[in-house]
């Protein structure tokens, strides 16, 4: 698929051109615990291989995902072709202690120099703070000596070019996007076709000129793979409650003949207010399958069925079993 056909925005204040989908890699880590499948070394490899011959230019991953396995999967191909892609955008985040939880001055540089090591490469065009409601203590975490104040010292110091926050709750992040002038926000699972949790923080960001990137798309997986193939939403296993908007969501794409994937990946592709959506890929296959959804016909009046349907508000995971493996 020629690169033109792959819209492209600004990312944020950077000014650099990124693609409107950017993949996430954090199953290629071999996230047993998260999504309940295993990825080998050598599928992870060949997906990494087809992100980088594709018309994407953006990839995120993070420190922790498969503890420090998909960051080394993907520093292995950039050594591998010699570097990056001209043009490529990287995206990680800084990590928590994965033993005890500690997220200090002191780990955030470790974080960043396990990632720079692991990447094979200089510097990062985008790094973020990562789920700081998951470390010992979100206090010490964005206080004078937190991981927080230091993710800022690491961009004045022109290691990074952009500074973000990756997180799961909104009533976390919005004190800490009131408080502290961030370049880019990653929100996840909860701006779906199922779920608008993250609605109001999307608006508030927008407003203060923070870059948007929208994760998980597809509420963990069941709108890209279906209900019956995998039964579970936003990491754990679904009861039927849980599924029934989905299944509202499938009924409406059968009768129209656009995918679901199709569907919830458009939803927030068409939105203004999203710089990049990023979506979770575990084979190669998946690669060219995100772009040919992206590029999808969906007729209005399927849309007009779909915006119909009810929605929560709520926090996804808020019942969530954390598991970082």
């Amino acid at each position: 698929m020629p690169a033109e056909l792959i819209p492209m925005n600004l990312l944020g204040r950077t000014n650099h051109p990124v693609s409107k989908i950017c993949f996430g890699t954090s199953s290629l880590g071999d996230m047993l615990g998260t999504y309940g499948y295993g990825v080998d070394e050598g599928r992870a490899r060949d997906t990494i291989r087809a992100i980088f011959s594709g018309p994407v230019n953006f990839l995120d991953t993070s420190r922790i995902y498969g503890f420090g396995r998909s960051e080394e999967r993907i520093g292995d191909i950039i050594r591998e072709r010699g570097g990056l892609p001209k043009g490529f955008v990287v995206s990680t985040k800084l990590d928590r202690d994965p033993d005890t939880n500690r997220f200090d001055a002191v780990q955030a540089r470790r974080s960043l120099e396990e990632s720079l090591k692991a990447l094979g490469l200089e510097h990062i065009d985008v790094l973020h703070l990562h789920d700081p409601e998951h470390a010992d203590s979100l206090e010490s975490t964005v206080g004078p000596r937190g991981a927080l104040p230091e993710l800022f010292r690491i961009k004045e110091e022109g290691l990074v070019k952009a500074v973000g926050l990756a997180a799961g709750s909104v009533e976390i992040m919005m004190p800490l996007l009131r408080e502290w002038d961030f370049d880019v926000l990653i929100t996840h699972n909860r701006f779906t076709l199922t779920n608008r949790n993250a609605d109001a923080m999307i608006d508030f960001a927008r407003s203060r000129g923070i870059a948007v990137l929208n994760a998980a798309p597809y509420a963990g997986g069941v709108l890209a793979k279906g209900s019956t193939a995998y039964p579970r939403y936003v990491y754990q296993e679904a009861s039927e409650a849980a599924l029934d908007p989905v299944r509202r969501i499938e009924a409406i794409c059968a009768r129209h003949d656009v995918p679901p994937g199709a569907a919830a990946l458009q939803f927030s592709m068409r939105d203004e207010r999203i710089m990049s959506t990023i979506c979770g890929v575990s084979k190669p296959e998946r690669v060219e399958q995100t772009i040919e959804w992206a590029r999808w016909p969906i007729p209005e009046t399927m849309w007009e069925e779909l915006a119909s349907l009810p929605f929560s508000t709520d926090d996804p995971e808020a019942n969530r079993q954390y598991d970082a493996g």
